[in-house]
């Protein structure tokens, strides 16, 4: 069974839209990943998460795709990066990573509600 929480503490959860500007891989880690640069907007600007994408994405393949992401979690060291947002997605058959994607074009900054 879902642990159930109250409206009120998912809106503490600050899940906003950006665009994806930059993502180069990080081979350097135990479980590599794509290191991306990502623009929420002039409110939030732009900001790096560490994501565990190799199996499904191609680096170039991410550039100007719109993703969804949690932009107010505590910075996390990962390797030689400081992961600043947790970018979201749901596992496929394998279990890895999807990214969420919104289907219509959205201004980088959007919260999700």
């Amino acid at each position: 069974m879902t642990n159930i929480i109250s409206y009120k503490t998912f809106e503490v959860v600050d899940i906003r839209v950006g665009t994806i500007i930059s993502a180069e891989e990080n081979l350097k880690l135990n479980n590599p990943s794509i290191i991306l640069k990502i623009d929420f907007g002039e409110e939030i600007g732009i900001k790096k998460s560490s994501a565990q994408l190799i199996k499904n994405y191609k680096p170039e393949d991410l550039i100007n795709k719109q993703i969804a992401a949690v932009v107010n979690f505590e910075p996390k060291q990962i390797g030689n990066l400081t992961s600043e947002v947790l970018v979201l997605g749901f596992p496929d058959h394998s279990k890895e990573p999807i990214l969420i994607e919104p289907n219509k074009i959205i201004p980088n900054g959007g919260k999700l509600f």
